[in-house]
């Protein structure tokens, strides 16, 4: 064969497999912008329902109105100078008083129009001023209440959900070589204890550790009042972090063992398995190669969820522990009908979740090779 046609047919290869190249790219990017434009949809629509409960029809409208109302006129009968004026007089000052107050919180304006005004700051997270709750440091910035709130909702549930998913994994991968066994049958025996929520084992913690043995404190993250030695405050939140996370970790700790134990079962009663047992290759190399690897999609979705779920907190698991975490500020908005924190707490978990998913995708694609993204199909 001469030099040019070894010379043209590289360059045919050359540009067959750049041609290849683009259209992946041309794939990949027209995947890439549907799954945007659809999650931003989802998004979209989700926070404006959740404007919309938030709101219950209008009925937080009238609540904020009354109070409005009764706010007012408490104003105006508590001024000295108020009272000596005429009925009439005072009736105006009332009157424009709850204009203004309306005019400054938008209620002048129809819900309809508020509302799309919500989804459009809640979609640039311009958050906006909570009605009712306040920061620490006073500011009604919701911005603000919500991450003074996260630190302490990011170590409670990061500790517990960590620590619950990592040694459920290996201990139901050491169960699933022990099938039959005593610890087995326990864990089945057992897994019905998950089925009450971890603020049912924190009443009974409390009473038992706190209000009994007296070894534990009741609640709140730190002692009152708290040390001033970084080391004391330290060894003090930990104290205050046991009950809360212990209780956490045991409301699902059975039942995600026996859950995952069943999944490893599945896999490693597959034949590919059997023929590796056949074969004589270490039970390590079988557990890695066969059984971990084809379980890797699921667990880093279970991983991507729990580290989503992080932001949520539990509600009513720190009210009951009195955590100052997002969990018991977002209990405090749906009690107060405090709608921009809320729609605020919402929009951040929506937003996260829409990027966990997007994320995932991809991460699919370079663990599993049976996944390929923007619909191509393997030769």
């Amino acid at each position: 064969m001469s030099t040019e046609t070894l010379s043209a047919s590289s360059l045919s290869e050359k540009r067959r497999v750049s041609a290849l190249g683009d259209g992946t790219l041309a794939r990949v990017a027209k995947y890439t912008a549907v799954r945007l434009v659809t999650l931003f949809i989802t998004v979209v629509i989700g926070v404006y329902l959740t404007i919309l409960i938030a709101n219950m029809g209008g009925y937080v409208d009238t609540i904020m109105r009354n109070e409005i109302k009764y706010e007012a006129a408490q104003a105006v009968l508590a001024n000295p100078v108020s009272r000596n004026l005429p009925p009439e007089v005072r009736e105006k000052l009332i009157r424009e008083r709850i204009a203004l107050e309306e005019k400054r919180l938008g209620l002048d304006q129809p819900f309809f129009i508020r509302s799309l005004r919500y989804l459009r700051n809640a979609l640039t997270l311009n958050l906006g001023y909570a009605i009712f709750m306040n920061s620490d440091s006073g500011s009604r910035q919701v911005r603000l209440i919500l991450l003074e709130r996260l630190p302490a909702t990011l170590l409670l549930t990061g500790t517990s959900e960590l620590i619950l998913f990592f040694s459920s994994v290996f201990l139901a991968l050491s169960l699933s070589r022990k099938y039959g066994s005593f610890w087995d049958k326990l864990t089945i025996a057992l897994s019905p204890t998950s089925s009450a929520p971890p603020w049912f084992y924190g009443i009974f913690f409390i009473l038992i550790f706190a209000a009994v043995l007296k070894v534990l404190p009741f609640g709140g993250i730190v002692d009152v009042p708290p040390p001033r030695n970084p080391i004391d405050y330290g060894l003090s939140v930990l104290k205050h972090l046991i009950l809360p996370a212990s209780s956490v970790i045991v409301s699902s700790f059975f039942l995600s063992i026996y859950n995952w134990r069943t999944y490893f079962l599945i896999y490693s009663s597959e034949d590919y398995v059997e023929m590796a047992r056949a074969k004589g290759l270490p039970s390590r190399d079988i557990e890695r190669r066969y059984i971990l690897r084809p379980t890797l999609p699921t667990i880093v979705t279970n991983f991507a969820l729990l580290v989503i779920s992080l932001w949520t907190g539990f509600t009513i698991t720190e009210t009951v522990f009195l955590w100052p975490g997002l969990g018991r500020t977002l209990y405090q908005a749906i009690g107060l009908y405090d709608t921009p924190v809320i729609v605020g707490s919402t929009i951040i978990y929506a937003y996260l979740l829409a990027i966990t998913v997007f994320l995932l995708d991809f991460i699919y694609a370079l663990i599993d090779p049976r996944v390929k993204i923007g619909g191509e199909s393997p030769q």
